[in-house]
């Protein structure tokens, strides 16, 4: 048997990340008419980073980075699955399931282009950078203002308080401190409309 050329290594590992598309995640789409799957979740993020990019420290973030970051902080839900944020059993594991398929899925491309994407994800992850906390307040912004649109749509799912969502969502403080303004009046507001327990 032939050796995969570069060109179908990429061309396969394409194919396989269009799985995203049927990666649900818990948050409905602003209509309430269905669930937003991982693909919708990565662009809404890479562009929200975009938009909003003037409430970052434009001094230390590369903006490049981030939005590379939005495309692939997520493909490894393909095989890892897509664990809800608030769910304290689901998140016991993931760590562990989520490296397996880090290196099933980058493990498909040429070596240079899995572990330049292995990295950016990896750096994501780990909210240490710049970059990588900014990348990550939007990651966290994005379903915080669908739950708000939906009546809080997620935060009935479990018992998620106010408490678990300001620390959820505490890397924009530090990130982008304009942007915790929302963060505040969401929760503030929230409660009082009786969508997330205090």
């Amino acid at each position: 048997m032939m050796e995969e050329t570069r060109l179908q290594k990429q061309l396969r590992f394409l194919v396989e990340v269009d799985q995203m598309k049927n990666v649900l995640r818990q948050t409905l789409l602003v209509d309430k008419s269905r669930r937003e799957n991982d693909a919708e979740h990565s662009w809404h993020f890479a562009l929200m980073a975009m938009l909003l990019s003037e409430y970052a420290d434009g001094s230390k973030v590369d903006f490049y980075r981030v939005l590379r970051m939005a495309l692939v902080h997520d493909l490894i839900e393909v095989y890892a699955g897509d664990t809800f944020a608030y769910d304290k059993k689901g998140n016991e594991d993931k760590e562990e399931r989520e490296k397996k398929a880090a290196d099933k899925l980058f493990g498909m491309l040429p070596e240079d282009q899995g572990k330049e994407i292995r990295d950016l994800w990896e750096e994501f992850d780990q909210m240490e950078t710049p970059d990588a906390q900014y990348a990550a307040s939007i990651d966290r912004l994005q379903p915080l203002i669908n739950n708000y649109m939906t009546q809080g749509h997620t935060w009935h799912i479990g018992t998620v308080t106010s408490k678990d969502v300001y620390a959820r969502a505490a890397i924009i403080e530090k990130a982008a401190p304009e942007l915790w303004k929302v963060v505040q009046f969401i929760i503030k507001d929230s409660i009082e409309k009786g969508w997330l327990k205090e």
